[in-house]
Parts: structure tokens; sequence; C-alpha cells
């Protein structure tokens, strides 16, 4: 039984009075705004909102326990960082072929158990998306890298202290991989 009784969310959902494209990238990016009324009756005029396709992460853990871990550079930061496995879910595919695909893709492992982890959600704020985080345990190596034009992933097979220490030292900054590597290190003591 619950310590504390957790109340049932009501949907409030807001009322889109006018949406306008500001920025059209098909499949990868889009961003609207969106003039809303509240539940309330206040009225917001410009809600921006990224329209982005769902992602998916994978926990790679090798049949002798350890973790297949990426680094690559983010543009955005500027800086390389150590990171899951991550990418897009392409039009037609379900999380888990996704999932798969990318491990394959972008480390060469493959096969062992898959299970749905975690879902998160970026920022609900104002984006659509949401990440699916899979846990593939006894993973094993079955191929080479394939990678993207725009992709420079460096493999790294790290053991499950290592990537403690990782977390513990803040290595692992992107909050859509640190937050099931804590729940995982949380489930998993």
């Amino acid at each position: 039984s619950l310590k504390y009784m957790i109340p049932k969310l009501e949907n409030r959902k807001w009322k889109v009075l006018n949406s306008e494209k500001l920025l059209n990238r098909g499949t990868w990016m889009n961003l609207r705004v969106d003039r809303v009324q509240l539940p309330s009756g206040s009225i917001v005029p410009e809600w921006f909102v990224l329209e982005f396709p769902d992602w998916i992460n994978v926990i790679a853990i090798t049949k002798d326990g350890d973790f297949v871990m990426e680094d690559q550079y983010r543009h955005a930061l500027g800086q390389t960082n150590f990171e899951l496995v991550a990418g897009v879910i392409d039009p037609g595919e379900t999380p888990l072929e996704a999932a798969k695909r990318e491990l394959s893709e972008e480390t060469g492992f493959g096969g062992g158990e898959w299970s749905l982890f975690m879902k998160t959600s970026a920022n609900p704020t104002n984006h659509t998306n949401i990440s699916y985080t899979f846990l593939a345990t006894g993973v094993e190596k079955l191929t080479e890298q394939h990678q993207e034009a725009t992709e420079d992933i460096h493999v790294n097979i790290f053991t499950k202290e290592e990537v403690r220490e990782l977390l513990d030292t803040g290595q692992i900054i992107q909050a859509l991989h640190a937050a099931p590597l804590w729940k995982y290190f949380a489930e998993n003591k």
C-alpha cells in the first residue's frame, strides 16, 4: 500500500484557438506557435511548441555485465559527452525496432533480452515527443558500426562501477540519459 494518497490527475487540456507553423523541417523538427485558452478562461497569445519525432535510448549491458556506451561531440554545447545509444524513431518503426537498429548501427552490438525500461519527456512544456529507454541485457558484438555521415561516435565499454563514477562526477549530462541510468542504479544496487 502507498504511504501517501497520490491524487488522480485530471487532464486540464488547453483549447487551441489558433496554430501557425513558423518552421517546417518535415519529420525531423517543426516549430509552431499556438494561441491557447486555459480552463480558467485566460488566453495565452503565444505558446511556442517544438514538434519532434519520438526518440529512443538504450541501456545496453553485455553478457559480461559491462555497459556499452558512446561518446560524441554535441555542437549546441560545443563539447564531447558520454551518452547512451540514442536516436530517432523512423516513420513506420516501433520504439523497440528503432532501439535495436540504433544499437546495431552505432555500436555493432545486438542480441540479448530487451524490455521497455522508462518513458520520459525532454520538456513537456514545449516538446511534443516521448523518449523511450530500453534495457538490453546480454548484448554482444555482432557487426561493425554503420554510422551516418553526420555521426562521429566512439564506442566505450564501461564496468558498472565506471558508469556510476561517470554519473557521480557529472560526466553524463544528457538528462534523458542520466535519468534512466540513475533509475537503473537505484533498482540495481
